[in-house]
């Protein structure tokens, strides 16, 4: 059978994928575009998405049961309708997806198989029985939930991040083990919406790539809510109980066992690479899996690119955009982009949220530089106070002989907007001394930067 031949074909319909197609039709270029599941990715389908928009529904209802301290009353009890909630989410979801299928399947030029994508040869893939071709070839096939071999996984029944999405019901009890970004927004979601929560975590403390008093200072947060925690679990295991399912939990302080109806593991993700065939096609995967790349997400064979999270670059639907951005411009725009530009940020969507850019502080110390930090409780910023949200704090670490500011971490109101202040000098290489003169707006979070600025020291 002879092969399909096209200029390009796209493994992946994620967040790089589908703008990719685009800018490739759009430079005259045919494209085959393989997708197996759901359009739009992890973003779309099981993560940013339909988890903001639970974490909205849990914010409305967290915010409903505090109308006594903004001066009303509510009648009755706020409880959640999980149908409803999980119904909105859906709503969401394929809004989106059916946005991202329908505008690649009206795309000139592009043509759209609906399969799973294996490589034949370093050139050449084959999907649904049909054999395709092309000069150049990119993966974008993303990553899912990390489900380690622990003792006793294969004798309970346990949640993901994507099973979450099939949700309709109250968990009484969840345990959610990973204590890092995915296991604390679905904790402090379930805890709003009613569940009982019990985050089990291997480390010591929450998030351990944060500094520790960020990780301290939202430990604190989500306990005043209710929600348990038994850090230092070095052994975790599971064995089947009559509530539902006993997480051993092995720390050194506490009951040996934390019983929950449901359980959830949020530690870590895997890429979607190992049915693809890279060996086939002589693409290079290092020990966990991730596809390698260069400075220009050229795999090992310089025709093949891999964007998005099967690279190990970047777990983010901004990092995979930033990876197509990377790629058409050193494609078709005659431009010079590289992964090694990309400064890092993301945030944290609990409430208050996280917003993270640049160096922590134990980071810009382990890097020799001399560096000045300031900081301000959110109990000093003004609009924190008028909102009646006072959690958390702003800080702000620089480099002392350079006056270039590293990095930022904003817990509190408006942390992941107020950020993009910090990461904009950052990338634009000024001193802080240019922050430090500008005039904000008043009332804002953002006008404390040149204050928290002004006040930082030698540590």
């Amino acid at each position: 059978m002879t092969a399909m031949k096209f200029d390009a074909i796209v493994i992946g319909a994620g967040q790089a994928g589908p703008p990719l197609v685009g800018r490739l039709t759009a430079a005259g270029q045919t494209v085959a575009l393989i997708e197996r599941k759901f359009f739009g990715g992890t973003c779309v389908n099981t993560g940013c998405k339909p988890t903001k928009t639970m974490v909205a529904s849990a914010y409305a209802m967290f915010m409903a049961r505090r109308a006594a301290d903004y001066g009303f009353t509510i009648g009755g009890d706020v409880t959640a309708n999980m149908k409803a909630v999980a119904a909105r989410k859906d709503r969401v979801i394929m809004d989106s997806r059916s946005g991202v299928e329908d505008w690649l399947a009206g795309m000139e030029r592009c043509t759209v198989f609906r399969g799973h994508a294996a490589f034949l040869s370093p050139h050449a893939v084959s999907v649904n029985g049909e054999t395709i071709s092309a000069d150049r070839i990119f993966i974008n096939v993303g990553g899912r939930a990390n489900v380690p071999a622990m003792p006793g996984i294969d004798k309970v029944s346990y949640l993901t991040n994507s099973t979450m999405m099939d949700v309709d019901f109250l968990p009484e009890h969840l345990v959610i083990v990973g204590g890092s970004y995915i296991g604390l927004e679905f904790a402090q979601m379930f805890r709003r919406f009613g569940s009982r929560v019990t985050v089990v975590e291997k480390g010591p403390r929450l998030i351990g790539r944060e500094d520790p008093e960020v990780s301290d200072a939202i430990k604190t947060i989500l306990e005043e809510e209710g929600i348990a925690f038994r850090l230092k679990a070095e052994c975790i295991s599971f064995a089947p109980h009559d509530k539902g399912v006993s997480v051993g939990v092995d720390c050194d302080y506490g009951d040996r066992a934390v019983v929950g109806t449901h359980v959830l593991l949020a530690i870590g993700r895997v890429p979607n690479t190992g049915d693809l065939g890279l060996d086939k096609a002589g693409v290079k995967i290092d020990e966990r899996g991730y596809i390698t790349v260069d400075d220009e997400l050229r795999t090992s064979q310089p025709h093949i690119f891999a964007l998005g999270d099967c690279n190990g670059r970047g777990a983010f639907t901004h990092t995979a955009y930033n990876d197509f951005e990377i790629v058409a411009a050193n494609l078709l725009d005659n431009e010079s982009r590289r992964l090694s530009d990309r400064e890092t940020a993301y945030a944290l969507y609990i409430d208050p949220p996280l917003g993270r850019a640049g160096m922590t502080e134990t980071e810009a110390r382990k890097s020799g530089r001399k560096i000045l930090v300031g900081t301000r409780p959110m109990t000093r910023v003004g609009r924190a106070v008028e909102r009646g949200e006072t959690k958390g704090f702003l800080k702000i670490v620089a480099d002392a002989d350079t006056q270039e500011l590293l990095g930022a971490a904003f817990l509190g109101a408006s942390g992941d907007e107020v950020v993009h202040g910090i990461l904009d000098m950052i990338y634009a290489r000024a001193p802080y001394t240019v922050m430090q003169r500008m005039v904000p707006i008043h009332p804002t979070v953002s006008e404390l930067l040149p204050t928290v600025i002004a006040e930082m020291k030698p540590v």
